[in-house]
Parts: C-alpha cells; structure tokens; sequence
C-alpha cells in the first residue's frame, strides 16, 4: 500500500472531492483525520472508511481558524506521533455564472481571502511538525488554468494562482527539511456537480469537449492520484502542479 503508518489530515474531508481522497487514502494504508466544519458530513466518509477496514478519526474544525487549525494539528501530531500529509480542500465561498463587471466586490474578493488564508493556516501547522521530523507532504488543489469565457467564475482562479504561488514559496522554504509541496488541478470535475444544479449538462458538456481525451477527471482519478503525490513513490516531485485535467489545461 502506497501510504501504510501514514498519517494524514484532510480539510473539507465531508465535501465530495475530500471525501473521495479521504476514502483512496484510507485504501491505500493511512490513518486519515477528516477535518471539517460539519460533524455529520464527515461522518459518513468515516463510516465508509470503516466499514472498509480503514482507520480513521473526526474532527469539528474551522480551517479559517488560526488557533481550531494550530489545536487539530497539535493533537494529531502528539497522539498519532505525527503528520505525513497535509491536503486543504474546503470551498472557497466562489461565486459562479456571474460576469466581473457585474459582480459584487465581496464575492469576488471572498474566494481569494478565503483559499489564501486556509492554506496558509493550515500548510504553517503542518509544516512545524514535519519540519521537526523532517519529512512530510503538503498538498492543495485547483492550480492555474486558463480563463473560462463560457462560464464566469468569478474570484476563483486569482484564488487559484495565489495559492500556486503559495505553493512554490512553501516549497522553496520547506525543501532543505524534506518537505514536499505540490498542487493538483482538474480543469474541472463533473461528478463535483449536484443532479439538478442548473445548467449541470451543459457544464459538463463544456468541461469534457475542452479535453483531449474525451473524458473529464472523476473522483476516483482525484483520489488515485493524491495518493500516489503523497506516497514516496513521488519523492522527487515538489514544486510542481499535477495536471489531471485529461488534457483541458496544457501547460
């Protein structure tokens, strides 16, 4: 197994795109802490890990909060001996379908807030306790990408680059103590996409003709490949961006 007697913390664990890496994870031999907002949605990811033979705890966390985020990895690292990976994927709070010369300046603003603050919180806890055992994996998701003249998304890819660019500077001081750095981006996952969310086809539509292959990334893929940037089989990857986007997003 590919993360066997890691541990790993999961923010937004109960989400859709948490869960599913929370659940490959799990699969793969580590002992997962889903961090979340909400006790219920985190859970029932617990659960399915469960009832699969996975080791796994919960926690009501705010991962906005700087002293919820410093506590939660405090205890993790003191009762599970440490933290091997750390993966933020809350939402953002982005607004979506709204052009920028429409939008109101606090929802455009919201998203780009929101994901710097998070990552830095919850990378900086991280990264004080890998650090001391000089080793460790901090992952993000939603890399760079190009602008959607289709669908308007607001706030959300200034969030994205801010946190790429987060990421190399975190990787940059963090490298000489072993510890590696890495975003993920999709270019979109349909399955993300609640039934009846309007115009949900034509999203996905949209989504799946920008790629070369057809197809869009589903959460199995997400989930796989988090797995295999957390284990060391990636060892020689920091400071890069894992583009699963099924060849919508060209580097």
């Amino acid at each position: 197994m590919l993360l066997e007697s890691k541990n790993a913390v999961i923010y937004g664990a109960g989400g859709s795109i948490g869960g599913a890496v929370a659940r490959a994870f799990a699969r793969e031999g580590a002992t997962v802490f889903l961090a979340g907002r909400t006790r219920t949605r985190l859970e029932v990811v617990a659960e399915e890990i469960r009832s699969a033979g996975g080791l796994v705890q919960t926690a009501e966390v705010d991962a906005l909060d700087e002293r919820a985020v410093d506590e939660h990895a405090d205890a993790v690292a003191a009762t599970a001996g440490g933290i091997d990976v750390s993966f933020n994927l809350i939402a953002h709070g982005d607004v979506h379908g709204t052009p920028l010369a429409e939008m109101a300046p606090e929802d455009f603003i919201r998203p780009v807030v929101t994901a710097v603050r998070t990552m830095f919180l919850t990378s900086r806890a991280a990264a004080r306790h890998m650090i001391r055992q000089g080793s460790g994996v901090i992952l993000a998701f939603g890399g760079e990408g190009d602008p959607m003249r289709d669908y308007y998304i607001g706030g959300s890819q200034v969030a994205f680059h801010a946190v790429e660019c987060m990421r190399r500077q975190l990787a940059a001081e963090l490298g000489p103590h072993g510890v590696r750095v890495l975003t993920m981006r999709t270019g979109g996952v349909p399955e993300s996409l609640p039934e009846g969310f309007e115009g949900r086809e034509a999203i996905v539509e949209g989504i799946e003709k920008q790629t070369m292959l057809g197809r869009a990334a589903s959460f199995e893929d997400v989930g796989n490949v988090a797995a295999f940037l957390a284990s060391d089989r990636a060892r020689s990857m920091t400071a890069a961006t894992a583009n699963i986007s099924c060849g919508a997003l060209v580097d």
